[in-house]
């Protein structure tokens, strides 16, 4: 079955501007005010930040499908994201206060670390899921210019307290992987999930 357009079941302003370069027509399918959004992302001890990533995704796609079938909308397969951080087996998640993003941006500067993203596609009964993983290296990036950073609310909501897109990337001095995928959702990746799922792109 063919489909010309998609629910998106994120937030995040990214993800749409990205669906809009493919050319992929979306809706938003957003968590509503009953439901624990938050409560997905909650880490598990000992947990691989691959593994949380994938849990976080496939649970996030339970919560949009029950939703859809909740709210009796229009019927259109389904696509969820998470991106996740990790300096070696620690995750990075989005900071929680100005003091939490500057010791995380500190714990990247002149390191390498790995942007990992998650995305799900639901049509009808099937589900598809594919992972792509990126490296990112800081250069030493000074403590002055780390709260300069901060002070501008960027990192805010953000897995690993920065975004590729902003001021930050003048410190990157390399990646290995999809820009995208770090942005917050691979466009490969993703392109090849809606093809399978029906969905010109």
């Amino acid at each position: 079955m063919k489909h010309d357009w998609i629910y998106l079941a994120s937030q995040s302003p990214r993800r749409r501007q990205l669906l809009e370069q493919i050319g992929v027509r979306h809706e938003l399918l957003l968590p509503q005010a009953h439901e624990d959004a938050e409560a997905l992302e909650a880490e598990v001890e000992g947990e691989l930040p691959a593994d949380y990533c994938e849990r976080v995704t496939r649970a996030k796609l339970q919560a949009a499908r029950a939703r859809l079938a909740a709210l009796k909308r229009e019927s259109a397969p389904i696509l969820c994201s998470d991106t996740t951080v990790a300096l070696g087996r620690q995750i990075l998640g989005k900071p929680r206060d100005a003091a939490h993003a500057i010791e995380t941006l500190g714990a990247l500067s002149g390191r390498t670390h790995r942007v990992i993203t998650a995305v799900a596609v639901a049509s009808g009964r099937r589900e598809w899921l594919a992972v792509n993983v990126s490296r990112v290296h800081f250069a030493a990036i000074p403590a002055a210019e780390i709260e300069r950073y901060v002070a501008g609310g960027e990192p805010f909501g953000k897995a690993g307290a920065y975004a590729i897109q902003s001021g930050i990337a003048a410190w990157i001095s390399r990646i290995d992987g999809s820009y995208s995928g770090i942005m917050g959702l691979p466009l490969y990746e993703t392109a090849q999930l809606l093809r399978r799922a029906g969905v010109n792109c």
